[in-house]
């Protein structure tokens, strides 16, 4: 009869001669069996206590000594106390260095690094609440219903024409173009035709649109062309060409003259502004929000610059001593009402010497409640130290004064007080109007004729710099490097970027987009640095440069350099309609928000108010920080959009991210 195999043995079968030989060597292997187990689970119990060991135990005894197992574990037990104790010691003398520190270092050095760690606390924390959200945070947004196709949060809320955001009126959702929508034509022809369904107007707006600084909009299929009503002559030349005379301009020339930012009230859709670009000039559009036929959205569509204003109980969103010329013709301003405020607010926006030009027919007044109208503006106007430079037809041009004495030159009780320190503000957002007359007191008070030419203005000497406290190597560094990143931002703007670039909807692929941008959004301008470099590159576009209010005011210098910006609190809608510009840039933006400490919105909700102002197609870029940058990238699968990384060579510690909003068309009913 054969015998059971010995698994495990070297040498094959051992065959034994009896059968108590195979019961000793069966105990013999369970108690072994036993002891090795037994000495598993101490090392896994306790993974140190080859420590203790005797090196007599290099050979396994025949018996289990009780006595030498229990000394180990004493022996083990008080090591353990031993060092906890010596951790509490070390702990407690830890703490008692960290407080001498302390108390023998600066404040100055204390507070600093206080406010790091606060700073990365708050990043680390909305990183958390980001990731603590779980699955359904990372879902991609809905689209918004047909209605909010050109909604604009904080004007589409209550009937007043005041901007104002309440809880509750922004859109967590993606508003998707008109079902004709296409992509706006390229500059520049597109500054003459733009595409009907574009835009929200009716047929009616199209044909009532004619005046005289507004070229009629004639409808041709499904495009709207902007051009002079008469072959013959052109009504907006004549015009402009009419208010150089009235200055005393030769040829034209306002640029010689020290005009070169023009705010235009109520314009129209752009035509006025879109001649005088010939010229040199860069005008912005302001407008109240209109639900349809909306001069800030046509004058957008065009190219041209403009956003969502308004004269009625808050001060603009930007500082004293903006622009070199105020224009309103027709604009539906009544400037006799308030005893003057919006007068007094068209003063502090304006510089010293610049010039208000007003086209109504309230200026030919026959009646005698016009002209009683009429006769106080003339007398506040100058009340204010304005002077009536000439007055042709319906329009009418004043001069501000250039010297502030005049002020204080007035008879007692003449006109508006000059306004105190305390209502001297460069950040006036949400501020009510005030009746004082303001900037007199601003370092920056300089006469445009004063003031160095266009474009030389763009580029300010150490002088100019110093009004604003800043130096010119400070300055020139920047200006430096955004060369460098501008020449780097149009290499990359090309659809080789993405292998998956979206198609036009029947198209072919798009060329790379050298002549596709015209309308740029930057969402940290700093010191205008992008805006000059672009000019600087030759590339014919224009840039709205956007000043947090959470950051540094530098739109004082922003507007003197000859470029247009304003005022905003990222955490609400920017004042434009939807589909509005073609690239929207923000550097270090995401580390500002996630600085503050009572921070409103979340980087999601920025991200999606982004997305509404950008056209299809439209580009994004953002240079931040790489744990921002990775943050903002994981939410773009949620805005739909294409994004890429890149690294920056210059700077490890920042990271490029190029994103392109895709061409999604809204299904026909």
């Amino acid at each position: 009869m054969s015998m059971p195999l010995q698994r495990g043995i070297s040498g094959g079968v051992r065959v034994s001669d009896s059968s108590d030989d195979l019961r000793d060597d069966s105990q013999m292997k369970d108690k072994s069996e036993k002891e090795t187990r037994s000495s598993d689970h101490l090392t896994l119990r306790f993974p140190f206590a080859f420590l203790f060991t005797s090196n007599n135990n290099s050979q396994t005894p025949s018996k289990t000594d009780p006595y030498n197992a229990r000394s180990r574990h004493k022996l083990l037990l008080l090591s353990l106390k031993i060092s906890l104790v010596l951790i509490v010691i070390l702990a407690l003398a830890g703490s008692f260095w960290w407080t001498v520190s302390i108390s023998t270092s600066s404040r100055g050095h204390v507070y600093h690094n206080y406010r790091r760690l606060q700073e990365q606390l708050v990043s680390d924390l909305l990183d958390f609440g980001e990731i603590s959200a779980g699955p359904s945070k990372w879902k991609e947004l809905e689209y918004c219903n047909r209605e909010a196709e050109n909604y604009v949060p904080c004007f589409n809320v209550s009937e007043s024409l005041d901007r104002f955001c309440e809880p509750g009126s922004r859109q967590e959702c993606l508003e998707l173009p008109p079902v004709d929508y296409k992509v706006p034509l390229r500059w520049p022809t597109g500054k003459d035709v733009i595409w009907y369904h574009n835009v929200k107007i009716t047929a009616d707006e199209v044909l009532t649109s004619g005046s005289i600084n507004k070229r009629m909009m004639m409808m041709d299929d499904d495009q709207i062309s902007f051009r002079s009503a008469s072959p013959m002559f052109d009504e907006v030349e004549d015009y402009s060409h009419q208010i150089a005379q009235m200055i005393g301009i030769k040829n034209d020339n306002f640029i010689e003259a020290g005009v070169r930012t023009i705010l235009d009230i109520g314009c129209g859709y752009g035509s006025f502004g879109a001649h005088l670009l010939s010229k040199q000039l860069l005008t912005m559009c302001i407008a109240n929000y209109e639900a349809s036929g909306s001069q800030v959205q046509l004058t957008l569509e065009r190219g041209l610059p403009a956003m969502i204003g308004s004269f009625v109980s808050q001060q603009l969103p930007y500082p004293s001593l903006s622009f070199d010329m105020l224009h309103c013709s027709g604009c539906g301003i009544d400037w006799d009402q308030k005893e003057g405020l919006l007068l007094v607010e068209v003063d502090r926006v304006l510089k010293p010497g610049g010039y208000f030009v007003w086209t109504s027919p309230l200026t030919n007044a026959r009646n005698k409640e016009d002209l009683k109208r009429w006769n106080f503006v003339h007398d506040f106007t100058e009340s204010i130290c304005w002077t009536l430079l000439s007055q042709q037809d319906k329009t009418v041009v004043w001069k501000k004064t250039e010297k502030t004495k005049c002020y204080s030159s007035r008879k007692p009780g003449v006109g508006p007080s000059v306004c105190s320190k305390g209502h001297e503000v460069e950040s006036p957002y949400y501020r009510p109007l005030q009746m004082c007359l303001g900037g007199t007191r601003s370092r920056r008070w300089v006469p445009i004729e004063g003031r160095t030419r266009w474009p030389s203005r763009s580029n300010m000497n150490k002088t100019e710099l110093s009004l604003y406290g800043l130096h010119p190597e400070e300055v020139g560094e920047d200006a430096a490097n955004w060369k460098l990143n501008v020449r780097d931002y149009w290499s990359l703007l090309s659809p080789l970027i993405f292998s998956d670039h979206p198609k036009r909807p029947g198209d072919e692929d798009p060329s790379p987009p050298y002549n596709m941008l015209r309308n740029v959004l930057d969402m940290n301008a700093q010191y205008g640095g992008l805006n000059a470099a672009l000019l600087e590159a030759k590339k014919s576009v224009w840039v709205m440069n956007a000043v947090p209010t959470a950051g540094p005011n530098h739109l004082p210098m922003i507007l003197d350099r000859g470029f247009v910006g304003v005022l905003h609190d990222w955490c609400e809608a920017f004042p434009t309609y939807p589909r509005t510009y073609d690239l929207v840039h923000a550097d270090s933006l995401l580390s500002l928000q996630t600085s503050q400490h009572r921070s409103s919105c979340s980087l999601l909700q920025i991200l999606t108010e982004v997305d509404r102002v950008l056209r299809p197609e439209g580009w994004v870029i953002i240079r931040d920080t790489t744990k921002l940058v990775e943050a903002a990238r994981a939410l773009t699968t949620q805005l739909k959009w294409e994004a890429r990384v890149i690294e920056v060579e210059s700077n490890s510690e920042q990271r490029l991210l190029i994103c392109q909003k895709p061409f999604t068309k809204r299904q026909s009913y």
